[in-house]
């Protein structure tokens, strides 16, 4: 596996991790929401830098999914489908990191991330080769 293959293969595992992360968090007997629905963020975060990187694009240091979006949007059209989830899961990188006067998403919300970063994800590992896929569960 060459240098640029083996970096978005380990940027996709860590944002699968952070998505098992979040679903394993939601499901447990005492569920700590904040921390799973900043994990639905995080893999995304994660999955859409390794999509630029294997793409060549360049991206800022940024926690903003609706910016890193725009950018994969560039290289696949496709992308656009996930504006909207984009728009929900960016406020997620900080939200409920930090106390506030709103401390837990909803459970409504815990899910909807889920589902949304799960969406996103596994359309961008449909994307890539077998070669990369076959590092994820």
């Amino acid at each position: 596996m060459d240098d640029k293959n083996e970096l978005v293969k380990n940027w996709m595992v860590k944002g699968q991790h952070d998505l098992l992360a979040a679903c394993k968090l939601s499901s447990d007997s005492e569920i700590y929401s904040d921390i799973a629905i900043y994990h639905c963020h995080q893999s995304v975060e994660k999955a859409i830098k390794g999509f630029l990187i294997l793409h060549n694009q360049p991206f800022p240091r940024t926690h903003d999914l609706r910016l890193l979006l725009q950018l994969a949007i560039i290289i696949n059209d496709c992308f656009q489908y996930y504006q909207e989830a984009s728009e929900i899961l960016t406020p997620y990188a900080t939200e409920f990191r930090y106390p506030s006067d709103v401390m837990q998403p909803t459970s409504e919300e815990l899910q909807e991330a889920i589902e949304k970063a799960g969406e996103i994800f596994n359309f961008i590992t449909s994307l890539l080769s077998d070669e990369i896929r076959s590092f994820l569960i």
